[in-house]
């Protein structure tokens, strides 16, 4: 990849430089003035024709769209204060824009809300027996007002930073008595929202099992809030999370279903009007699906590419990459911290990179099974390898039977995601086939026994796998490098890959060395609970005192902390609630 025939690559990344830049350095004031200065001096001057600005203009271009990051990501991460009237009742008016998943409490959504006069973004937790809500009316209810809690220790998610970056600074609990009243101000989106509720009661509605049902709207109508935790384990353990939330590949098919459709009704003169039509209906597909991250990426990409195929240009991938990133930026800089953000794209990197010269090992596509089965191995596997590093960086977890269960599930894909398509349109029309719905169900509960199978196969699964920052840099050189041997295997090509690697185990051996000579004494919260943990080397103790939500501990306090810790052994031991306190080495740690 030659980076000087990608003047539009180099200014993206450029452009989230200076993000990354403003997200660590937080310019504010004068600094940040300055920055708009010095952008406005650039930008003269790239104007004004000389033969010494032509000769430094492309550095001149880079540094613009590196200030451009700086002040976008500024205004973006702008905050209102409403601290007035936090950890208070209140009575909050509000209207929903995203249904989030139940928990076993609450049904949660995202919402505009107002109090005491201010306007803010919020998560709103509605009590689990209260009827569900619409888009179309105003709520009103007694309400307490807090802001989320922020990440005590490193290793734990900062809920409270991923929803300040959503804009959403606080979360509200309501009450069960709700007032509602109808909305005067409803928009095309708002109906859009509403029609797509309407659907996914249609399916509720249904003879289908409950997780075909629940199967069926995560797949076409991007609502998994309802799925059960044991099914969103197997789609995790197995790899196969990407065939559940919508994403290119459903994009993509969705695209090809209309075309195919259009130009059997367009005359091939006009055939070109199929490509824009086919555009259109998908867009008003993400539309009515509500314009998620991973939907709005997958259209702008594809929208772009078809762009340059309707302009006569050759198609490039990596031009679709990055106009397509730096649009959803200029919309919204925090996407760059979106974890489906980051892995989408560099999905399509490592397409790009590694799909043709790993097909070179597979035999002649001369067909079109052919052609379909070596492509799915080809692109899984790139897909997978170049976003590995990323993957262990934010999961801590890695299934070699991904890759098997990617090979046998995903060449269906297509006939899944079409005839998932067409039962809902049939559905969300009032029209119930119960043959078809029979059929349906027969089919996806085999494909979800499959996938089953694959998470059960746990001699291949590892988790609570440690990775900093510097061994993912490390790992993504070796990717990198892993093109070229398999190009052309000679003794250059495989001793920069060989010392890559390396310098990887070396990286993580030192690492690890580092981290074991640490001893750390935690109190960490879970709910109402306290647990008590002391780390000598590679290995832990935890003491707890609620046993009953053991796995839930496990799952969200022990295994992040050993990943982070590099703990190689733990044990769990139980200690009763009347506790208060405990001495450690002459040290006092307050337990309530």
């Amino acid at each position: 990849m030659k980076l000087q025939k990608q003047p539009l690559l180099i200014l993206v990344i450029c452009f989230i430089l200076g993000i990354l830049f403003q997200e660590k350095m937080v310019l504010t004031g004068i600094a940040f003035y300055l920055v708009i200065v010095i952008c406005l001096i650039i930008l003269s001057a790239i104007c004004f024709h000389s033969y010494f600005l032509h000769k430094i203009k492309a550095f001149l271009m880079g540094l613009l769209f590196f200030g451009a990051g700086i002040i976008l990501h500024f205004h973006n991460t702008f905050s209102a204060d409403v601290s007035s009237f936090v950890k208070k009742k209140e009575t909050v008016t509000f209207t929903i824009s995203q249904k989030l998943n139940t928990t076993a409490k609450y049904k949660k959504y995202e919402g505009a809300a107002q109090a005491g006069g201010i306007s803010f973004n919020s998560v709103l937790y509605v009590p689990k027996d209260t009827k569900e809500l619409d888009f179309l009316h105003y709520y009103k209810a007694e309400a307490y007002i807090t802001h989320p809690k922020a990440a005590r220790y490193d290793f734990q998610f900062d809920y409270a930073g991923y929803l300040k970056r959503k804009h959403i600074d606080y979360q509200i609990y309501l009450s069960k008595d709700i007032v509602s009243a109808e909305r005067d101000d409803v928009t095309p989106a708002d109906k859009l929202k509403q029609y797509r509720f309407i659907a996914l009661k249609n399916i509720d509605e249904t003879g289908i099992s409950g997780k075909t049902k629940e199967f069926l709207k995560g797949i076409i109508l991007a609502d998994r809030t309802e799925i059960d935790a044991g099914t969103v384990q197997d789609f995790n353990k197995s790899g196969l999370v990407h065939f559940l939330a919508i994403s290119g590949t459903h994009i993509v098919v969705v695209f090809g279903m209309f075309y195919f459709l259009l130009i059997r009704c367009i005359p091939l003169k006009f055939r070109k009007y199929a490509v824009i039509l086919s555009l259109f209906f998908i867009w008003l597909f993400a539309a009515f699906i509500g314009f998620g991250n991973s939907v709005l990426r997958s259209c702008i990409m594809l929208s772009i590419y078809f762009i340059f195929v309707l302009l006569q240009r050759k198609p490039d991938l990596l031009h679709s990459l990055a106009l397509s990133a730096f649009l959803i930026l200029i919309g919204d800089t925090q996407q760059l911290f979106d974890v489906g953000f980051q892995l989408s794209f560099l999905a399509v990197l490592g397409i790009y990179w590694l799909n043709q010269p790993l097909l070179k090992y597979f035999p002649k596509q001369d067909n079109y099974l052919k052609k379909l089965l070596f492509n799915t191995i080809t692109i899984s596997l790139s897909a997978q390898l170049a976003t590995l590093p990323l993957v262990l960086y934010y999961f801590h977890q890695f299934s070699f039977i991904s890759i098997i269960a990617n090979i046998v599930i995903v060449p269906f894909s297509e006939i899944i995601i079409v005839f998932s398509f067409i039962m809902t349109a049939f559905i969300s029309c009032g029209v119930n086939f119960e043959f078809l719905n029979r059929i349906y169900d027969f089919i996806i509960q085999i494909l979800l026994k499959m996938i089953h199978w694959f998470a059960e196969v746990d001699m291949l699964f590892f988790d609570n796998i440690p990775m900093n920052g510097l061994e993912v840099l490390s790992v993504f050189v070796v990717v990198y490098l892993l093109k070229f041997p398999i190009l052309k295997f000679n003794v250059k090509n495989s001793s920069r890959l060989m010392i890559a690697v390396v310098v990887f185990l070396m990286i993580r051996a030192g690492s690890n060395v580092f981290e074991n000579q640490k001893e750390e004494v935690l109190i960490h919260t879970f709910g109402r609970n306290s647990i008590f943990s002391i780390k000598r080397g590679d290995e832990a103790c935890f003491w707890i005192s609620d046993t009953e939500n053991k796995t839930r501990v496990l799952q969200f306090v022990v295994n992040p902390y050993c990943s982070s810790r590099r703990i190689s052994h733990f044990e769990l031991k139980t200690f009763s609630n009347s506790v208060q306190k405990v001495v450690f080495r002459n040290k006092i740690y307050d337990l309530k």
